[in-house]
C-alpha cells in the first residue's frame, strides 16, 4: 500500500480518536512496520512511548463515553485531531521518504475523518434510537481496524 494512502488513513482515524493513530504509528514503530530508527520519529519505537500512547488511547475510549464530552468539531477536540493526524502521517510519510506528503495526507485524513466520522455516528445514534453507547463502541473498533489495516499493510 502506497505511504501516501497510509497517511491519509491514520489522518482519518484521528478524526475518529484523537490517540489511535498515535499508539498505532508507536506499536508498528516498535514491532519494526515503520522502520523510524535514525528518524526525528525514531522515539517511536519507544516502550515508554507504545505505553503512554496505549494508555493515552484507553483514557480516550473511556472519556469519549462521557455525556459532557464536546462534540469532535469544536475547537479544542478538532485542534488534537488535526495534530494527530499530521504528526502520526508524517511519521509514515518519513519512513517512506515523503515527511511533507505524509504530513498533508494526514493532515487532510484527520480533516475527513472529523467530520465524516461525526456524520456517520450522528446519523446511526438516531436509527439506534438515540442510544450514542453502541454506536461509540463499533467507532472504537472501526478506528483500531482501519489504523492496524493500513499500517501493517505496509509490512
Amino acid at each position: 500500500m502506497s505511504f501516501y494512502i497510509v497517511a491519509l488513513c491514520v489522518g482519518f482515524v484521528a478524526g475518529l480518536r484523537a490517540f489511535v493513530p498515535l499508539a498505532a504509528v508507536a506499536w508498528a514503530s516498535a514491532l519494526g512496520v515503520l522502520h523510524v530508527s535514525g528518524t526525528w520519529a525514531g522515539f517511536l519505537a519507544s516502550p515508554w512511548t507504545v505505553g503512554i500512547f496505549s494508555v493515552l488511547t484507553v483514557v480516550e475510549f473511556v472519556t469519549d463515553q462521557l455525556p459532557g464530552t464536546p462534540s469532535r468539531k469544536v475547537l479544542k477536540q478538532f485542534a488534537p485531531r488535526l495534530v494527530s493526524g499530521g504528526f502520526s502521517g508524517a511519521a509514515v510519510g518519513v519512513t517512506g521518504g515523503i515527511l511533507v506528503g505524509g504530513l498533508v495526507g494526514g493532515l487532510i485524513g484527520a480533516v475527513a475523518g472529523t467530520f465524516l466520522g461525526y456524520e456517520f455516528r450522528r446519523g446511526l445514534v438516531r436509527a439506534m434510537g438515540g442510544r450514542d453507547w453502541p454506536v461509540a463502541i463499533l467507532e472504537d473498533g472501526i478506528a483500531i481496524a482501519i489504523a492496524v489495516l493500513s499500517l501493517f499493510a505496509l509490512g
